[in-house]
């Protein structure tokens, strides 16, 4: 029996990329059906409905969750977002936010070397600053006062924390260091994150064959840039996980390319998404990089037990990339559609005729558009000053 998909575009270059992902994932033949739902900014701005009570409950019923973008320039309501994304984080208890970060490429680092990279950054993805407790008070005046309260429970701590040392675990198994590093600010947070160091020495002391390490926020961030090669799983709060695993996905080539996964190991739901937001300013260009929908697919293959398809899938982002066949933020010359041909082209050639037919035929040759070099340096000048507020066009 199929595994029944929840495809929710979303908005600006969600459809555009998920499209692509969905082709791909026709293609290696995996036991999916997927059913579309219109939710995003059309029908909020028609509606004013942003989840209907029982398209949340079919939701809650799906297999899992294959997601685009949020967020639209013409939706100022600030509850818009949270009312889509963050509603489907919480209510769907996905206490697991999985950011995977690989260098798929040598040239795609910024770095003046380029170290092997493949690490990955466990969020905990329910508690924290996003879960919007606090308030105005006296808003828009001289004496206005606003608090956003950090929730950090015994139970969301721990069960992060045991769950990412269960993949250092694996990931060791898998011929990885297995090396774990739990980052917090507890030298200023000291109430909420005294209770991450707590858990944290438990946990240490209950898995003593897993290296365990502990790092403030701040020096993570720099060692990230400095020796990124070190980290292997790194586990930390909502906020900080946010921010560090943007980081990590710039140093292996960009937000384009970066897949997550939102899970409950517990229930086995799980929402598949790529970590890019919505770009309305490339929307409809055909420009934008399918390969981080395309890596949350195979992500979402992986957590419905078909590993071998989802291999087969990284391997052939990996040779695309590896060949310079990509979109232009990673140096190529691709649309969004020719940069997944060039993913399907990688696998059996079989696989191209029954993957279905592309949504832009504005197709360009296969080129680079600089050297390896070029691109580093380009890249470099980004990551010193563009790593950016992205406002709307940015996903949570």
């Amino acid at each position: 029996m199929p595994f029944r998909i929840a495809v929710i575009p979303g908005d600006g270059i969600g459809p555009e990329v998920i499209a692509q992902g969905i082709r791909v994932l026709r293609a290696v033949d995996a036991p999916l059906d997927f059913v579309s739902y219109d939710l995003g900014a059309e029908r909020y701005l028609r509606t004013g409905e942003i989840i209907p009570d029982p398209v949340f409950e079919e939701l809650r019923e799906a297999s899992a969750i294959y997601f685009g973008a949020v967020g639209d320039p013409r939706v100022t309501n600030p509850h818009y977002a949270a009312g889509l994304l963050l509603r489907l984080r919480f209510e769907l208890d996905l206490w697991v936010n999985l950011r995977p970060s690989r260098l798929l490429a040598p040239g795609m680092t910024p770095l003046k070397e380029a170290p092997s990279i493949d690490l990955v950054v466990v969020r905990e993805n329910t508690e924290g600053a996003y879960v919007g407790i606090g308030g105005q008070f006296k808003r828009d005046t001289i004496d206005e006062i606003a608090i956003q309260e950090d929730v950090n429970t015994r139970k969301g701590v721990e069960r992060i924390q045991r769950y990412a040392f269960q993949l250092a675990k694996q990931r060791r198994a898998a011929g990885h260091p297995g090396r774990l590093t739990m980052v917090d600010k507890s030298n200023a947070l000291y109430l909420a994150h005294d209770l991450w160091q707590r858990v944290f020495a438990f946990e240490r002391s209950r898995t003593p064959d897993i290296e365990a390490e502990h790092l403030f926020v701040d020096a993570a961030a720099m060692q990230l840039v400095k020796n990124p090669g070190h980290f292997d799983v790194v586990v930390t709060s909502n906020m900080f996980g946010d921010i560090l695993s943007d980081l990590a996905s710039e140093l292996v080539g960009g937000l384009g390319q970066a897949p997550s996964g939102n899970i409950n190991p517990d229930t086995g739901r799980g929402l598949f998404e790529p970590v890019h937001g919505s770009a309305p300013k490339h929307t409809g260009k055909g420009i934008a990089n399918p390969f981080g929908a395309i890596l949350a697919g195979a992500m979402m293959l992986r957590h419905l037990g078909e590993g071998r398809k989802a291999d087969q899938i990284e391997a052939a982002v990996i040779s695309a990339a590896g060949n310079g066949r990509t979109t232009r933020d990673l140096g190529g010359g691709l649309t969004t559609a020719a940069a997944a041909d060039a993913v399907l082209s990688m696998q059996d050639p079989v696989l191209l005729a029954g993957a279905g037919p592309t949504t832009d035929r504005r197709d360009t040759p296969m080129r680079r558009s600089a050297s390896a070099d070029i691109l580093a340096q380009r890249r470099a000048v980004r990551l010193r000053g563009v790593l950016r507020i992205r406002s709307r066009e940015r996903d949570v």
